[in-house]
C-alpha cells in the first residue's frame, strides 16, 4: 500500500466523523485528489462510508485495520540513516572506568590477568587496531589510574558523580575531547582483539558488538529486527526472541553522539545507561550491530567472574589469539610461498624495532617473515621500500625476497644463514669494519637510482607533521635547536653533493653476517638516494665510534684518510639525523611505544655537534 494511502486510512481510523476536506487538510493535498484516491479505497473494501444527514461517515474495515496495522509497522521499522557515507576509520576510543563494583576493593579495570593489567592490555589492542587518541573516564579510586596519565595519547577525565550516577553520566563528561566518530569501551570487559579489530572495520558507523549468550547472569539481552537493534534489556521476558546479548563494546558517529547528547540534556533520572538512549535513538535512527557468536570474552564485575577469568576465560583467549595470529601468518605464506593447506611450518619471533618479524621453518629452509609495526603506514612509503630493496637484493647486499605487499608491508625474504647480527660492540671489530664498509661503498658506486629522494629537510617537516597529528609534543627548547639546524642548510646546500643510491638507516642492527662471513644489510624501509656520507655518519653514531674508530672505518670505506671537507659532511649529516630520529621517537612515543632516553640522548647529541661545528666553521 502506497504511503498516501496508508495516510487516509491513518485519519479515517483517528477521527471517524470526518468528511472528505478535512481528510485533505490533514493529509496535505487537494480535496480533488483525496476524491480521485477515496473510491479506489471503498471499491477494495478498505473503507466503508455511511450517510448520516447531509454528512458522510468513513470507517475501516477489518481488512484495513490489517492493512492500517502493516503499514506503520513497516514504517516504524524503517530507520533514518543519518550518514552521508558509509565506512569510516577510527581514530579515537572512549573508555568508561569510573564505576565501583562493591564485591571489588579495586576498579575492574585495574584487575591483573598473568602480570598483564586489563586495561593495558585493551589500550594496547586499541593502538595496534589504529586507535591515536584515547579518553579514559575515572572515577572510583581515581588515583590508581593516574599510571595511564603519563600516555600522551591518553587524556583522563573524571566522573565525581560516579556513586549515584550510570554510564550515560561518564560519557557525557568525555563530551569535551570526542571530536569524530569513536569507539566506546567498558573497562571491566576482556575480550579476543579479532573482535575489536572486526568492530573497528565493520562497515556500519554507529554498530553494537553482540554475541551469544554468556549466561553470566548479569546479561544485556538483545532483540533484533529488520537488521536494526530493537530491544536491550536484563528483562529476559521483555523479548518476543533473543538474538545475542550485548558485550559493552560500541562504534559509535559523532551524528549519533550528537543526538545521544541532546536526547540526555533534560535528562532527570542520573542513573540511565548509555545503551538505553542508543535504543531510544534506533528507534528513528538505524543502529547496526555486529555479532560474533564464538567470541571469547568475559566481564569482571565480581571475584567470582575474576576468578573464572583468570583461570578459564583469559588462558583460552590467549590460545585463541596464539592460534588466530599463526592463521594469519599461514595465509601471508600460503599467498607468498604457495603454502599447502596441511603443509606444517614453525614460527618464531624475534627482533625489531619498528616492525614484528618471525623466523618461518618452512621445507627444511628458513624464511623472514615481517608484519609492519604500529602507524608505520603514515611513515614509510612501502612501494618505494619495495624498489629499493629489490635493488639491494639484485646486488647481492640483501637476500632474495619472495613476497611484498606494497599495500600491507607484509614481506618474505630468505633467512640468512647462520645469522650473526652486528650490535654497537661487534661492529667496532676491524673483520666486521671491512666488511660493513666495503658493503656500503658497494650501494654508494652502484650507480644504481632508487625510486625516491631522501631528503632530511623535507623528513622534518613530515615528521613534524605527524607529530602533531599524533597530539605529541616536543622538547622545550626545539624551537631554538630547529633554528640552529637550519642554519646548517645553507652550509651543507653549498657542498654540493652528489646523491647515491643509500640505505638511510645503518645501524648495527641492521648489518647481518652469515655462517660463511658473508655481511649482508637488511630492512630497506627508509633507503632512497641521498648523501652516501649520511650512511657513514649514521653507522658512525649508532655504534658510538670514537674518533679513533672512525677515522679507522673513513680508511676503510676510502681507501686512503679521509679529507677535511669529508670529515665537515658527516658531521653535519650526524647533526641533521640526530634532530631527525629524535622528531621519530617522539611520534612513535607519543603513539604508545616507550623508547626510554633514545630520542633526548640523540636530541642532546645533535645540540652537541652543533656546537662543535659552530666552532669548525
Amino acid at each position: 500500500m502506497k504511503q498516501e494511502e496508508l495516510s487516509i486510512l491513518n485519519v479515517i481510523n483517528n477521527k471517524t466523523d470526518v468528511n472528505q476536506k478535512d481528510i485533505a487538510k490533514m493529509c496535505g493535498v487537494s480535496v480533488g485528489k483525496i476524491n480521485y484516491m477515496i473510491n479506489p479505497l471503498i471499491e477494495q473494501k478498505y473503507i466503508n462510508r455511511k450517510r448520516v444527514g447531509k454528512s458522510t461517515r468513513y470507517y475501516l474495515t477489518e481488512k484495513g485495520i490489517e492493512s492500517l496495522k502493516q503499514g506503520l509497522s513497516s514504517l516504524q521499522d524503517n530507520r533514518v540513516n543519518i550518514h552521508h557515507r558509509s565506512f569510516k576509520p577510527i581514530k579515537q576510543a572512549v573508555i568508561l572506568a569510573a564505576g565501583q563494583r562493591k564485591e571489588l576493593q579495586n576498579p575492574a579495570g585495574l584487575a591483573d590477568l598473568d602480570g598483564q593489567v586489563l586495561l593495558e592490555r585493551n589500550v594496547e589492542i586499541l593502538k595496534r587496531n589504529g586507535i591515536e587518541t584515547i579518553v579514559m573516564v575515572t572515577g572510583y579510586k581515581k588515583e590508581l589510574f593516574t599510571r595511564f596519565s603519563e600516555d600522551e595519547s591518553i587524556t583522563i577525565v573524571e566522573n565525581d558523580q560516579y556513586k549515584w550516577t550510570g554510564t550515560m553520566i561518564s560519557l557525557a563528561c568525555a563530551a569535551k575531547y570526542i571530536t569524530d566518530d569513536f569507539l566506546l569501551w567498558e573497562s571491566d570487559i576482556l575480550i579476543e582483539e579479532y573482535a575489536i579489530s572486526k568492530l573497528l572495520n565493520h562497515e556500519e558507523r554507529d554498530c553494537v558488538l553482540i554475541t551469544n549468550e554468556s549466561g553470566s547472569g548479569d546479561e544485556a539481552f538483545v532483540e533484533i529486527r529488520n537488521g536494526n537493534l530493537y530491544k536491550i534489556t536484563k528483562d529476559i521476558h521483555q523479548l518476543n526472541k533473543i538474538d545475542g546479548e550485548m558485550v559493552g563494546i560500541s562504534k559509535i558517529s559523532y551524528n549519533m553522539f550528537k543526538r545521544l547528547l541532546t536526547e540526555f540534556k533534560d535528562n532527570r533520572n542520573p542513573y540511565v545507561n548509555y545503551e538505553y538512549l542508543l535504543l531510544d535513538a534506533a528507534r528513528h535512527y538505524k543502529l547496526g550491530y555486529l555479532k560474533i557468536p564464538d567470541a571469547v570474552w568475559a566481564e569482571i564485575d565480581t571475584p567470582q567472574q575474576y576468578h573464572n577469568v583468570v583461570n578459564f576465560v583469559y588462558p583460552r583467549l590467549k590460545r585463541k589469539e596464539a592460534e588466530y595470529q599463526k592463521q594469519q601468518i599461514k595465509e601471508i605464506l600460503r599467498e607468498a610461498l604457495q603454502l599447502n593447506e596441511e603443509e606444517p611450518f614453525t614460527i618464531e619471533p624475534f627482533g625489531g624495532m619498528t616492525n614484528k618479524n618471525y623466523k618461518v621453518t618452512l621445507r627444511n629452509k628458513e624464511y623472514v617473515l615481517r608484519i609492519p609495526g604500529n602507524c608505520t603506514e603514515n611513515m614509510i612509503n612501502r612501494y618505494e621500500e619495495k624498489f629499493n630493496a629489490r635493488i639491494a637484493s639484485d646486488l647481492g647486499i640483501d637476500t632474495p625476497i619472495f613476497y611484498f605487499n606494497e599495500h600491507t608491508g607484509v614481506k618474505v625474504a630468505e633467512m640468512i644463514p647462520d645469522a650473526e647480527t652486528l650490535n654497537a660492540k661487534s661492529a667496532k671489530r676491524q673483520e666486521h669494519m671491512h666488511l660493513t664498509a666495503e658493503l656500503l661503498r658497494t650501494l654508494h658506486t652502484s650507480q644504481a637510482v632508487m625510486k625516491n629522494r631522501f631528503d632530511v629537510f623535507e623528513k622534518i617537516e613530515e615528521y613534524e607533521l605527524l607529530l602533531k597529528q599524533a597530539n605529541g609534543e616536543n622538547f622545550s627548547d626545539y624551537k631554538e635547536t630547529r633554528a640552529a639546524v637550519m642554519r646548517m642548510k645553507d652550509i651543507y646546500e653549498a657542498l654540493d653533493v652528489t646523491l647515491t643510491p643509500c640505505h638511510n638507516d645503518t645501524l648495527p642492527e641492521n648489518f647481518v653476517k652469515s655462517g660463511s662471513g658473508r655481511m649482508y644489510l637488511i630492512d630497506w624501509e627508509y633507503s632512497g638516494m641521498n648523501d652516501p656520507m649520511w650512511d657513514v655518519a649514521a653507522h658512525s653514531l649508532e655504534c658510538n665510534f670514537s674518533p679513533e674508530e672512525e677515522e679507522l672505518f673513513l680508511q676503510l670505506y676510502f681507501g686512503q684518510p679521509a679529507e677535511e671537507k669529508i670529515k665537515t659532511r658527516i658531521l653535519l649529516n650526524k647533526i641533521f639525523q640526530d634532530f631527525l630520529w629524535s622528531i621519530w621517537t617522539q611520534i612513535k612515543e607519543a603513539q604508545g611505544d616507550d623508547f626510554g632516553t633514545y630520542g633526548i640522548d640523540r636530541y642532546n647529541r645533535a645540540k652537541a655537534n652543533l656546537t662543535q661545528l659552530f666552532e669548525r666553521v
